[in-house]
């Protein structure tokens, strides 16, 4: 693959690992289940939330499988693997130990079961007395890094295939139907809606990576796709160049029919099926529109993308610790919304940049801890 950076995807990374911080600082004060919450919780903030919800993870996969293609490209399969590991299962195994930590030391003193420091908790190693929920030991909001590895370490034999061979028929076939017609990327939804239509009722979305069947299945396809897009190269950019306006129109009307279905009707068999095209139709109207836009008014080098660019990282894994460390302190204030979610929110940018500003950025011991290259 010729080397030739997209800075609208660096953009996009950012911008969605940001949104990531808004919706766990929302997710404090909605009436959905979370580790600690406000003593108000507001029941009108679930359609903004229910609004990311559908296309925010999934693009976040879509990009990994980008990202994953530049980063094989230059990698023999045994260097890709290895380079994978460093950055996702060090950041995992020490943010397991280190940064989740004190998110259920926190979310335990909160429900009453623990009454004593972190340290002492720490020290007497209750942080490893089992398995979350029952036990204390937990990835959390790191989810996201174990689903990554096994995703790359079990596509990696087909990605070096589809790489060694440019002109490979499969995407030969997709390259010229893109170029084609743009709107042939919607077939891509089928494998996403038979997840939708029948995993997603029977395996509840658990994040453990064992019992998770719906959001391994519907994410390591996301995944796949990324890879897949950005080998197509400019037949993809331009497709979605063409069509986002359209996907927009498309993605607003999808929203509002399940907004319809969610608080006007009855589950029933042709309602889940319905729903589940909707849904799958609707992220992927999402995640185009998204890639348009960005293709047309992102894709420009800046200071500011490369600073933020390496900053994501330690960001992403720093963030949900302090959003709880600051929500158990104010969690009982009696504040407005409006000055509570302030408060966490610019805390949880504020203390995260701090950290990586001046301990991570600067002491070269802590990148890899904190999944950063050498270089950059």
């Amino acid at each position: 693959m010729e080397k030739v950076r997209r800075y609208d995807l660096d953009w996009l990374r950012v911008i969605v690992f940001s949104l990531l911080i808004f919706y766990h600082v929302g997710m404090f004060f909605v009436p959905w289940g979370w580790h600690i919450k406000n003593n108000e919780v507001y029941g009108w903030l679930r359609y903004p939330m229910l609004f990311l919800n559908q296309w925010r993870l999934p693009i976040l996969f879509v990009i990994s499988g980008m990202g994953t293609a530049y980063a094989l490209s230059f990698r023999s399969a045994g260097q890709f693997i290895k380079e994978r590991f460093i950055r996702l299962y060090i950041p995992l195994a020490v943010g397991m130990v280190l940064i989740v930590s004190p998110q259920v030391y926190m979310e335990r003193v909160y429900d009453g079961d623990y009454s004593g420091s972190f340290l002492e908790w720490f020290a007497s190693w209750e942080f490893i007395n089992g398995f979350y929920p029952e036990g204390n030991f937990s990835w959390h909001h790191l989810w996201f890094l174990p689903y990554l590895l096994v995703f790359s370490i079990v596509l990696t034999p087909i990605f070096v295939q589809l790489r060694n061979k440019p002109n490979h028929s499969f995407l030969s076939w997709i390259r010229k139907r893109v170029s084609r017609n743009p709107y042939f990327l919607f077939w891509l939804i089928l494998p996403l809606y038979l997840c939708e239509a029948f995993l997603e009722p029977f395996f509840d979305v658990t994040h453990n990576l064992v019992w998770d069947w719906f959001n391994f299945m519907s994410s390591i396809i996301l995944f796949f796709y990324g890879f897949i897009l950005i080998s197509i190269k400019e037949q993809f950019w331009n497709a979605v160049g063409r069509i986002w306006k359209k996907m927009l129109v498309m993605g607003v009307m999808c929203f509002a029919a399940l907004l319809y279905r969610w608080y006007f009707l009855e589950d029933s068999y042709i309602v889940h099926f319905t729903e589940a095209l909707i849904k799958v139709i609707n992220l992927w109207a999402w995640i185009l529109t998204i890639f348009g836009w960005s293709s047309l008014n992102l894709n420009k080098k800046s200071r500011t993308i490369a600073y933020a660019n390496r900053a994501v990282y330690p960001f992403y894994i720093l963030h949900q610790t302090i959003i709880i460390v600051i929500g158990y302190y104010i969690y009982d204030m009696e504040w407005s919304l409006v000055i509570k979610f302030s408060v966490m929110l610019i805390g949880t940018f504020g203390l995260s940049w701090l950290l990586y500003e001046f301990l991570i950025r600067r002491v070269r011991l802590l990148w890899r801890l904190f999944g950063l290259k050498k270089t950059g």
